[in-house]
Formats: C-alpha cells, sequence, structure tokens
C-alpha cells in the first residue's frame, strides 16, 4: 500500500500500489458513511487480512457476559467477486498493472481501477465506484465495470453475507432470507443481547457495452449468506457493468419506530426501488450535491502558500470529511466513537474526546449537530448517575467510555498483555480516569456560549454542570492541610495512574464547582422559575454549601521555584529517562516494548499532554511565566504515544510563538491517519485526531479562541502559508476570518446581530 498525494488539488487520496498483507490503513481512512453508518472500504474481492465492516451508529450489542458492548459488524454487501475461465481474481496472483484507488473527499465516492492478466494469461481492465450516500441515509450504491482485452467468460458472485464478527465475536442470530424474484436479496438479523433487528436489502443491474443486460440468476441461500452467481461471455473490446444498490435498516432508527418487522421488510424494499430507479450515476450525483451543501459550501477553509500548503489544506479537508462521515448528527441518542464508524478499534465507544477535540468544531461550523452531541450527555445521565451511587458518590458522574443511553460505564476491564508478567493488564480508566465529568461540563458551557442556545441552557446545560458540580463535592476528600484533595486518579496522561491531585483534574473540577455557582446565582436573580425547578431536582439549596466549600478549599498544585506546574503530586520524584530513543521511532507505544506500565508510572515520561491541555482550556488562569516553564519542561518529557497529544501541542506552541515547532507538530498531527506509519489507523481512523486538525489550523494559526464567554482572534501563520480564510458561526451569526502575513480581515455573512471581539488586543465590531 503506497499513499499518493499528486492529486490532492482535486481532493484525491490515492493508493498506487496493492499489497494484501497491508489492507487495514487505507481500508480505514478511505472509507465511507453519513453518520447514520459507517463503510469500510475493503476491496470487492476477498483477502485473508481483510476486515470488512459495515457499522451503524447507536447499535450496541454485547457479545457474553465477559466482554463489554460494542458496535457490531452487520452482514457484509461489498463483496462482488469475480472468475476469468474459472480462475478467481486475486491481485495476489497473475500480473497486476496501473493500480489505482481513490478517494474523492468532495463528492465521497470512492474509486478503484487496474489492468489484471490472469494467470492463463486472459487479460482485462477493472473499475468500481462505491458511495454511501449522504442524501438517503440508508442507502449503499457500488458498480463494477470490466473490460475484456481478449475473449473470456466472467463470473460474477454477489450477495449479503454474515459470515462476518467483531475479531471473533459474533453479536447476530439469524432471522430469515429472501430472494424476491431471483432479483431483490433481503437478509434479516438480530442482535444476540440487544434485539435490534437488522434489514438488508441489495438489487443488481447489469448492462453490456452500456446497454441493459438480462442475465440468468443461479440463487444461492445458505447458512448467514444469500448469494446470486452470474455468467457473462465477453469478446474482446467488450465492457461488462454490474450495478448494486443497497440499504440498511434498523429497528432502532427513529424513522423506524413503531413499524412491524413485516412492515419495515416492505417498507425497505419499496425504497430500495425507488434507489434502483435512479441508479448509480443519480445517487451519486445527489450524494455529492449533499457533500457541497451541508460541508463544503457551509464550512469551507482556504489555504494559500507553498507546496506543502497544498498538503496541509488537504489535511483539513480531509479531517472534515471523516468529521462528517461519523458524526451521528440525524439521532441525538447517539455520540461519535473514538474510530468514527470506520474500524472496530475502541468497539465504538465515546470518550472526553467529543467535548475536548471534537465539538469545537461543530460548535463554530454546524452547531444544530453539536447540540445533538450534548443532548446525547443529558439523555445518558441515568449511567452517570448510577455509576456515581455505585462508587459511593452523588450527582452525574460520566462514565469514561460510553455507549448506548443505559449501558452506563463500557470501559473493558483488561486490556492487553504486560511484556514481563504476562499477565493482563488492568484498565484503570473506567474506575479512575474521572476527569471525564468536568469535561463533559465544561463541553456544555463552551457549546451554550458559543451558540448563544438559551434553550439548551435552560432544558439540559444548567442541570447537567450543577450534576456534574455535585459529583465533585462528593468526590472531594479531606487532607492533614485542612484542604480538600482528590486521590487516586488518571489524568489525561495516562501513563500515571493512581496518583493524587492530579492539575487537571483538580483545576478543572474546581472550574466545574464555580460554574456551577455562577449559574445558580444567575437563575436565582434572573429566571427564578427555572431556579425553582432546578432546586427541586437537584437541591441546590443543599449542595450550594457544598460546591462553594469544595471550590475554596481544593488544593490545587502550585507551580515550583522554577515555574513549572506539576502534573500532580508524584511526577516530578519519578526517575528521568533519556526518551530520544523513543522519540526517534516511527511507532507509537515503543517505551512499553523495553519497560512494563508499571515501571513507566514511576518515570518522568508523558503518553500525552497533561498540564498543556489544562493551558489550553484555562489559559487565564496561569500566568504566561508557568506555562513557559511548564512548556519547556513537558515537551522533553513527552512521547506523544496519543493520537491526542500533537494537535494539542501545535496549538500550545503557536501560543508559546515557537511557529516552527506549531508548524512541524501539525504535519506529524496531519500524518496520524494521512501518513505511511501509523499502524493503529488499522483499526480505524483517530476521530479526536481529525478535530485536532482543524483546531490546529482554525484555534493556533487562525488564533480563534473563546475566553471566559468573549470572542477573541490572535493568529500566528506559518511562514509557508500566505492565506488563511475560515467561517465560524458565533451566537447565530455567521462570519468569515481572513488571515495573511499582512493582517486579518473580518467579513459578517449574515445580517442579524453585532459581533463584538478582540482582535490581536483591540476591540473589532462586525
Amino acid at each position: 500500500m503506497g499513499m499518493n498525494y499528486d492529486r490532492i488539488r482535486d481532493w484525491i487520496l490515492a493508493e498506487d500500489s496493492f499489497d494484501a498483507d497491508r489492507l487495514g490503513k487505507c481500508e480505514a481512512v478511505m472509507s465511507l458513511g453519513n453518520g447514520y453508518m459507517g463503510l469500510r472500504s475493503a476491496t470487492e474481492e476477498r483477502y485473508l487480512s481483510e476486515t470488512r465492516n459495515l457499522l451503524v451508529a447507536g447499535t450496541f450489542n454485547r457479545f457474553d457476559e465477559q466482554e463489554v458492548t460494542e458496535l457490531p459488524n452487520a452482514a457484509d454487501l461489498t463483496a462482488m467477486e469475480l472468475w476469468v475461465d474459472g480462475e478467481r481474481l486475486t491481485l495476489e496472483r497473475g500480473v497486476t498493472e496501473n493500480y489505482r484507488r481513490e478517494l474523492n473527499i468532495r463528492t465521497g465516492e470512492l474509486r478503484r481501477s487496474f489492468r489484471w492478466t490472469s494467470p492463463k494469461g486472459k487479460t482485462l481492465r477493472f473499475e468500481s465506484r462505491r458511495i454511501v450516500s449522504l442524501r438517503r441515509l440508508h442507502d449503499i450504491a457500488m458498480t463494477v465495470t470490466v473490460t475484456a482485452e481478449d475473449d473470456l467468460t466472467l463470473k460474477l458472485r454477489s450477495g449479503i453475507s454474515a459470515r462476518v464478527s467483531n475479531t471473533g465475536s459474533q453479536h447476530f442470530s439469524e432471522v430469515e432470507k429472501r430472494f424476491y424474484e431471483k432479483k431483490t436479496m433481503q437478509f434479516v438479523e438480530r442482535t444476540t443481547q440487544s434485539g435490534i433487528v437488522f434489514v438488508l436489502n441489495a438489487v443488481h443491474r447489469f448492462f453490456k457495452n452500456g446497454a441493459p443486460l438480462a442475465l440468468d440468476t443461479d440463487v444461492n441461500i445458505e447458512h448467514r449468506i444469500i448469494f446470486a452467481d452470474y455468467m457473462i461471455p465477453l469478446k474482446a473490446g467488450e465492457s461488462f457493468t454490474a450495478e448494486k444498490i443497497a440499504n440498511v435498516n434498523t429497528t432502532r432508527d427513529l424513522d423506524n419506530e413503531g413499524l412491524t418487522l413485516p412492515e419495515l421488510q416492505e417498507r425497505s424494499r419499496a425504497d430500495l426501488r425507488e434507489s434502483e430507479a435512479i441508479g448509480y450515476a443519480g445517487l451519486a450525483e445527489e450524494s455529492a450535491q449533499a457533500w457541497r451543501e451541508e460541508v463544503w459550501d457551509r464550512t469551507p477553509i482556504e489555504i494559500e502558500g507553498d507546496e506543502k500548503s497544498a498538503l496541509d489544506l488537504f489535511a483539513v479537508r480531509f479531517a472534515q470529511y471523516h468529521m462528517r462521515v461519523f458524526v451521528p448528527a440525524h439521532d441525538r441518542r447517539m455520540n461519535i466513537g473514538a474510530k468514527g464508524l470506520s474500524g472496530e478499534g475502541y468497539k465504538g465507544h465515546c470518550f472526553w474526546d467529543t467535548e475536548i477535540f471534537l465539538l469545537p468544531y461543530y460548535m463554530f461550523t454546524a452547531p444544530e449537530i453539536a447540540r445533538k452531541l450534548e443532548e446525547y450527555r443529558y439523555l445518558s445521565l441515568p449511567g452517570a448517575h448510577r455509576k456515581a451511587a455505585e462508587n459511593g458518590y452523588r450527582g452525574a458522574m460520566f462514565p469514561w467510555e460510553s455507549a448506548w443511553l443505559d449501558d452506563g460505564e463500557t470501559c473493558p476491564l483488561y486490556a492487553g498483555t504486560d511484556i514481563h508478567t504476562g499477565l493482563p493488564v488492568k484498565v484503570w480508566s473506567g474506575i479512575i480516569e474521572q476527569h471525564i465529568s468536568a469535561d463533559v461540563a465544561f463541553g456544555v458551557w463552551q457549546y451554550g456560549v458559543i451558540s448563544g442556545d438559551t434553550d439548551f441552557m435552560e432544558r439540559f446545560g444548567y442541570e447537567l454542570i450543577m450534576d456534574t458540580a455535585t459529583f465533585w463535592a462528593s468526590r472531594l476528600e479531606p487532607g492533614t492541610d485542612g484542604r480538600w484533595h482528590i486521590n487516586d486518579v488518571v489524568g489525561p496522561d495516562e501513563y500515571h495512574e493512581h496518583v493524587n491531585d492530579n492539575a487537571f483534574t483538580n483545576y478543572m473540577a474546581r472550574w466545574n464547582l464555580q460554574k456551577a455557582m455562577e449559574y445558580a446565582d444567575r437563575l436565582k436573580t434572573e429566571n427564578p422559575a427555572l431556579y425553582a425547578r432546578l432546586d427541586q431536582k437537584l437541591d441546590i439549596a443543599a449542595n450550594y454549601p457544598l460546591w462553594r466549600d469544595g471550590a475554596d478549599r481544593l488544593f490545587l498544585p502550585q507551580p515550583t521555584a522554577e515555574g513549572v506546574l506539576p502534573m500532580d503530586d508524584s511526577f516530578m520524584d519519578g526517575e528521568y529517562v533519556d526518551l530520544s530513543k523513543y522519540k526517534a521511532q516511527d511507532f507509537v507505544g515503543g517505551i512499553l516494548k523495553d519497560y512494563s506500565l508499571e515501571q513507566v508510572h514511576h518515570m518522568q515520561v508523558c503518553k500525552q499532554a497533561d498540564c498543556l491541555v489544562l493551558f489550553y482550556l484555562l489559559e487565564d488562569q496561569f500566568p504566561p511565566e508557568v506555562k513557559r516553564a511548564s512548556w519547556d519542561y513537558y515537551v522533553e518529557r513527552t512521547l506523544h504515544d496519543s493520537s491526542l497529544s500533537l494537535s494539542t501541542h501545535s496549538v500550545q506552541a503557536c501560543d508559546m510563538g515557537d511557529d516552527a515547532m506549531a508548524y512541524d507538530l501539525f504535519r506529524k498531527s496531519c500524518a496520524i491517519d494521512l501518513g505511511p506509519v501509523m499502524g493503529s489507523s488499522d483499526a480505524g481512523i483517530h476521530a479526536a485526531a481529525c478535530g485536532g486538525i482543524w483546531q490546529c489550523a482554525v484555534y493556533g494559526f487562525g488564533g480563534l479562541r473563546m475566553l471566559n464567554g468573549a470572542l477573541r482572534i490572535e493568529p500566528r501563520l506559518p511562514a509557508n502559508w500566505t492565506k488563511l480564510r475560515y467561517t465560524v458561526c458565533w451566537k447565530g451569526e455567521k462570519f468569515a476570518v481572513t488571515v495573511t502575513h499582512e493582517g486579518t480581515q473580518l467579513e459578517k455573512l449574515t445580517h442579524g446581530r453585532e459581533i463584538e471581539l478582540t482582535v490581536n488586543g483591540r476591540t473589532v465590531r462586525i
């Protein structure tokens, strides 16, 4: 597999060589989707090392009591295998020339082509196209065209196969298979634990030299599979095209609520007939139009400069592409998985990634989507209350990993094996990585301010912030110093577990407590009816003194004499290790090949930014000299073994005035999925890194921040960029920012109320 960037100005990401042992990377980074479902871009023909994923948002299932809930891998619709004079078309045999696979991120279409000569010497040209419709959320469409260079006979096999799993876990029971009139295939399956029924349909149309072609159908219905074989004789120069139109529906879908299974089966077939009549070309065109309207015309970004800047622009747009592919814009009951919908990694669970790394993009570009992501947190409050109660606390203690609304904590207890002991490694994040509750509150606050959505805050937002504050008040532990402490936690840097007074956790907890008091005071004066309702539900009168006492007496780590903010109470006592070897490696986690996780716990080494994320979120609470000293200290000790780390450091480097490092870290962040090295892309793209790339461009180089409810812009354009232009929404208004080395220009794009902001320290109104 070789990434090719020669057509990035045409919005094309290309693969120009084929390696049957390295399929995962392009399957993931070229995945298709529309937020309802994600389709991994496996090839039409099958290979041993492939992963064929069709994941539908929100359809979680638990395989057994020993495993956590995960998005189940639905039946495969994409395989369309060919035989040439009895020989199976596989690029592992014969001769392959002119291989090319391309993802057009502007239109959401995947194309693939090559010239293949079989071991018997028969030559053909192969072309395929595929989309997941952004206009019709349930539709998948694909075509395969074969042009013969010799006289030959093709056999095409295509169908629906449920002979798939999630790395071995089988989540479905077979319900029914039908082949209506030897034309429309229908496969019905049900998840084993959650009881969600999937109805998958597929229909084929055939053409020879562009004219419709009727073919005899050899029907095959076997265990967990339904398929048909078609025989097509071709003369040299003749072409054959197979169109396959499919759709996917589940009983969890909002638009299928209230339907019986027979009604759903019939309606989905009727929808398929409508899509079949439109055909692949029509479906692809209307989907491409939806991409233009919903994404590219609405949230444009432009970067001008040298040759490298073209790849920079493509990387930002690639991130935008995936942030539309994986966001469930259609349903507030769902959120964003750490791998989006591009693979089975992290089982489809959502983390703090949403609030800290992804939510900013949607808040500033598509606030109606951001609201749904935030409403998901409100709807999952019962699980947060349950987790708090199970741990002896009150209020809302949000799960570290979240799935379906009522699943509660879904973080696995064990993952991987200790290289020295050979024992399973305990995952402590679900138990003690508790900053997620403050992160959720911070996301609520950010959305409320940036969008100006008072309805959301009154219905959901204030309650979320106060409920999480109640958790923190109950979580605090008394110390011998007369202060409250937060002991035995994991901060954002997950290389250090069971630490006390993690700076990020403590400062964010205090922020949460203070914000709850601020809103309670405001509502009591400005909206007494809402205050009374919340008081009845949350007992504000009883909890307010606990919030105040917690905020006033919570221990906050203080800078050392050198001005460095300690990450926790023990990090700076750890062993100093020369990390140059691990920083030079072209893969992550190299240190864990030499040391156990327990050993790393006692070293001055960071997996990712910790205190630096704190400076990023609460930048006004720390003086410049503390940020600078801490930056110098932690940059030396950070390995960036998390995909979340590089972008945060890039934005911070902009704040530190280190333009060269900011740009270098940005390029490395872009390479997490687009580069050839990061093997963890095989399990799916890095969703949070997509948000991080956008933040590098807009927050870092573009200088955009929301600070204490006010908007400010302080750009730091890379030396090789001559212009950056981006569009954002602020309190219901929309404006564009154009940054050059000569200055910053603002353009109001809507005609509502005036916008006030600070640009390079000067108050501006537009």
